[in-house]
């Protein structure tokens, strides 16, 4: 019989959350909106399609296994040398590899519990130790992060903004910390989401930084749009880079991803159109909420934190969003059973989200001071976005 090891037995598989062609065989639904993964509600970059489309006779080539020309353009807009730059499939393929390149099973990978899932899901699956700390506030708390360390800690991973959270921690606290991480952790810097606060004076931009021990990840599934291409980079010292590209898979990001990501870069109307359509939305889900009495965090990137009485409220706000049209994200598998995200969409998918939250918000606080609402033990998410 086959030996599974023990860490791979006890891994949840990846479930993925409701799509919209699941939700509307199952409610018989005619609108649907989705506001659950963080995507783009302005699709992907003009640029990029084009492009694309342009790329696609040749899909029966091999890719660059060096992404030669996207290493390139990254490494040029962002004032860093190629052999800093590496591509891969998303960022979460490129924390696997950090993962892999920068620690041994049974190390610790020191993070916060209520952030990115992903972290997670990678140092299980390798077999090292997660220590995964409270937030503070729903923010990382830096501080006990540096005093939790111990000679076992290999990595740290922090994300900024945060996801699911919405919170950042500024340029002196980031200054702070990294002054006291010994140089033998490496340490990951997770900007996800950084083209929505990048005019936040206190915000610490990764890539302005020269630390020896520093990795930067940043993706473009969010800002860009291509989140169904899977494509992302990390900035680091040439020493760290070069151990990371040893152990990725050799023919990623996939062709047309290359491609599309090549031209999104320098896609600056789309980018900033994005970011208007972002505030915008953010503006009026913060006024809806507030109307309602919903308490929330104060976001920074693409999506709000809704923080809702208990677990079993919030399994119950995200099934009866469900049942009028509208899907959002119970964020229970990242670490906050009571939390709702909620991403940015488009004027007419935001108006439909406050209507259906209306609608549903009230009623259900009624229920519960009432003592009228059953638990359903069937809502568990196990999700990565």
């Amino acid at each position: 019989m086959i030996k599974i090891p023990h860490h791979i037995e006890n891994l949840w598989p990846y479930k993925a959350g409701k799509s919209i062609s699941e939700l509307a065989r199952e409610k018989g639904l005619k609108r649907i909106v989705k506001l659950a993964s963080n995507e783009n509600p302005n699709g992907p970059s003009p640029r990029a399609l084009a492009a694309i489309r342009q790329a696609l006779p040749q899909s029966h080539l091999y890719v660059d296994p060096g992404a030669f020309e996207l290493t390139q353009a990254i490494a040029k807009e962002f004032g860093k040398r190629p052999s800093q730059i590496v591509c891969g499939h998303g960022t979460d393929a490129i924390i696997e590899y950090i993962l892999v390149a920068f620690s041994d099973a049974g190390d610790e990978v020191l993070t916060s519990q209520g952030t990115f899932i992903g972290i997670y899901v990678n140092t299980n699956k390798l077999g090292r130790r997660l220590v995964a700390l409270p937030l503070k506030n729903y923010a990382f708390d830096l501080e006990a992060i540096v005093k939790s360390g111990t000679e076992k800690t290999k990595i740290i991973y922090l994300a900024n903004p945060n996801n699911p959270t919405g919170s950042i921690f500024t340029r002196t606290q980031f200054d702070w910390f990294m002054s006291r991480v010994p140089d033998y952790v490496t340490v990951i810097l997770d900007e996800a989401y950084c083209q929505y606060c990048e005019n936040e004076p206190e915000y610490p931009n990764g890539l302005e930084y020269e630390y020896d021990n520093l990795v930067v990840t940043r993706t473009f599934s969010k800002a860009y749009g291509l989140g169904g291409l899977r494509v992302g980079f990390a900035a680091g010292p040439e020493r760290l880079i070069s151990a990371i590209s040893k152990v990725k898979l050799p023919f990623e990001p996939n062709h047309l991803a290359q491609v599309g990501a090549l031209a999104a870069l320098t896609d600056y109307e789309f980018l900033k159109l994005t970011q208007i359509v972002n505030e915008r939305s953010i503006r009026q889900f913060e006024e809806g909420f507030d109307r309602l009495g919903i308490s929330h965090i104060k976001t920074y990137c693409n999506s709000i934190l809704l923080l809702l009485p208990n677990e079993q409220f919030a399994e119950q706000f995200f099934l009866r969003c469900l049942d009028r049209g509208l899907i959002v994200r119970h964020v229970k598998s990242f670490g906050i059973p009571e939390g709702i995200r909620i991403n940015s969409g488009s004027d007419e998918d935001t108006e439909f989200a406050l209507e259906v939250i209306t609608n549903v918000y009230p009623k259900l606080k009624e229920e519960f001071s009432q003592g009228n609402v059953i638990k359903n033990e069937a809502c568990i998410i196990h999700q990565s976005e």
